[in-house]
């Protein structure tokens, strides 16, 4: 009889495949042996299986023929067998076979594995509406133009680099610059931190900041988060640690204050110091959906020492270029300390996301105002995807790119709507005790993706400045759009 062979293993299969092979070219060696043997072999009292006493008494040609092939027989049944018992093994308990007992492998063999990429966004702006005497300012630009290297070696590390080509840099250098944005390397699943990181990078701060610029809903982060209380990217390390379940997150970090991007260098007697922490619970995560139904919880604090003992506190109206709308003007304080929680939740097509800051400055007067800023924003999917979340990503707990359940197309016989996402935020800066008024801001608009790497946005915005403002109290109007794409 013979067994059905299991198509659940081909390198097994193929090893069996070459025994067979082997067992027909032996039977042709012996062929012209056999045919001196008698037509049928009948096996005797021997204990040798199937071996027939010769003329001197010894076994004939065909009966150690006829010995191998039963052994090779036996052999092959032996060998499917123990495949058979390994595809009934559960896939964990086969993954501890593989590994050493201590639980790691040497990857010191593997080579580096680079990915190249790159993110352009071009912004279109208008000022429908703004009262005097805010300047009105329509433009367009490169937002972003961005070239990206990065990669993974020997298990455990990886690196990135970015650097923005667009021809202005966020240093307010006129000429055409080179801007370094993420330059760093990792060495991960270290003992007790899990990662550590040394080079350019975002301060781990705030749930808004630490977002990719590609997965932000809006075509600016909120009015106190970046350039106001969040720190962008710095030059330091910083240590990252994550529990099993993945459903806690915490960072630890130390940084230079405001190293150049564009001159890629800070000189001087004084650097400056930013101390940043960050830690995020999740309370619910739906393991089943993947995360389409979450709770996301965090707080945080920033310690910046000045490196030249001047403070300043201001912001556009949520775009890139523009007036300041707000501004406390250059403050002598030598230190400032910021702290924030974060909630978020995700809830299907729905997902709401919000921000608290409250920061103390050390003023030179021996004076201590507190500032405040807050955000809270939502999204809704009119095609039903939700906002991806990432519990331990790139720079910890944060938000990813949305994945459209039908790309955006249209060909002959047939077409794809992508995905369309409303979203709505209201966001608010006090500069009060500093005598520089408040801002309040209303944006509304909708995001189109036509795939997870592309996608249209268009933002309506309405800034409202109070007296004590740059330009008084005043309300305008602003309309936003943007192309966005990356590879």
């Amino acid at each position: 009889m013979i067994r059905p062979f299991p198509a659940r293993d081909a390198w097994s299969a193929s090893v069996l495949v070459l025994v067979l092979l082997a067992s027909a070219l032996r039977a042709q060696q012996l062929e012209p042996q056999l045919d001196a043997t008698p037509a049928v072999l009948v096996p005797t009292a021997d204990p040798v299986v199937g071996q027939v006493p010769g003329v001197d008494g010894s076994a004939s040609p065909a009966a150690e023929y006829t010995a191998t092939a039963a052994s090779e027989t036996e052999s092959i049944l032996r060998r499917l067998d123990a495949l058979e018992q390994n595809a009934a093994k559960p896939a964990a308990e086969k993954d501890k076979e593989k590994k050493p007992a201590d639980g790691w492998t040497d990857l010191s063999g593997e080579k580096w594995t680079v990915r190249l990429g790159g993110h352009v966004q071009m912004d279109y702006i208008q000022w429908p509406h703004a009262d005097p005497p805010i300047p009105p300012s329509n433009y367009f630009e490169f937002r972003r133009l961005r070239l990206t290297a990065d990669g993974t070696g020997y298990g455990v590390y990886d690196f990135r680099l970015q650097i923005d080509i667009e021809p202005e840099s966020g240093d307010g250098v006129i000429t055409p610059v080179v801007d370094v944005k993420d330059a760093y390397f990792s060495m991960n699943e270290l003992p007790l931190v899990h990662r550590w990181r040394i080079g350019n990078f975002f301060v781990p701060f705030s749930l808004e900041q630490v977002t990719n610029d590609r997965f932000n809903v809006f075509l600016e982060r909120s009015i106190p988060t970046q350039t106001v209380f969040a720190a962008d990217r710095e030059v330091g390390m910083a240590v990252y640690g994550v529990t099993e379940d993945q459903n806690a997150t915490w960072t630890v970090g130390v940084f230079f204050d405001s190293v150049s991007e564009s001159q890629k260098e800070k000189l001087g007697p004084h650097q400056g110091t930013r101390v940043s922490g960050r830690a995020t619970w999740l309370p619910f995560y739906d393991e089943a959906s993947k995360g389409r139904y979450l709770i996301h919880t965090g707080a945080g604090v920033l310690y910046t020492d000045d490196s030249d003992d001047i403070v300043r506190f201001r912001t556009r109206p949520q775009i890139h270029e523009g007036p300041f709308l707000i501004d406390s003007g250059p403050l002598a304080a030598n230190t400032f300390t910021t702290g924030n929680i974060e909630l978020a939740t995700v809830m299907g097509p729905i997902s709401v996301q919000s921000e608290l800051f409250v920061s103390s400055v050390n003023m030179e007067n021996g004076q201590t105002p507190t500032l405040y800023g807050a955000y809270v924003y939502a999204s809704y999917f009119l095609t039903g995807e939700n906002r991806v979340y990432e519990r331990y990503g790139q720079h910890g707990a944060q938000f990813s790119g949305i994945v459209p359940f039908s790309n955006f197309f249209v060909v002959p016989g047939g077409c794809g709507p992508g995905a369309w996402e409303l979203k709505a935020r209201i966001s608010y800066l006090g500069l009060k005790e500093l005598d520089s008024g408040q801002y309040n801001d209303l944006t509304l608009g909708f995001n189109w993706y036509w795939t997870e790497r592309t996608r249209i946005m268009f933002d309506y915005i309405h800034p409202v400045t109070s007296v004590d403002t740059p330009f008084g109290n005043t309300q305008s109007d602003i309309l936003g759009m943007r192309f966005d794409f990356n590879w």
